[in-house]
């Protein structure tokens, strides 16, 4: 599933998608950078998996849910789903948190008040 988000984005996109909890993913037999959210910690698979297609008027974020390991051999066999509830509801977690206005407003005062140690420290 692709979705076009368009500029100005907030942050830059490899930043937006790890908000949304997205670890990046560097295929070391490609060198490709992706970004994985895996559905339980300690299991590889399944796992949602993200590619970026940055873009002048904005970014691609183009989804799919890895059901299992790719079985790469005579058949380049893939089990990724790029459809269904499952991938829209994710795409919709992606887009709120992508919409969303900066993680924590607290950031930009603290940083004009001289920050948590400033007031720790009287400075």
């Amino acid at each position: 599933m692709d979705v076009h988000f368009p500029a100005p984005l907030r942050d830059h996109p490899r930043n937006l998608i790890r908000r949304a909890g997205y670890a990046e993913f560097r295929d070391p037999n490609t060198g490709v950078t992706s970004y994985v959210r895996r559905l339980q910690s300690g299991v590889f698979y399944p796992r949602f998996h993200v590619y970026l297609k940055e873009q002048q008027e904005g970014v691609v974020v183009s989804l799919h849910l890895d059901q299992k390991k790719p079985s790469y051999g005579q058949g380049h066999a893939h089990s990724g789903e790029y459809e269904g509830a499952t991938v829209m509801q994710e795409m919709d977690r992606i887009r709120a948190s992508i919409a969303a206005p900066a993680e924590s407003a607290n950031e930009e005062t603290e940083e004009k008040s001289g920050g948590f140690f400033s007031r720790l420290f009287g400075g």
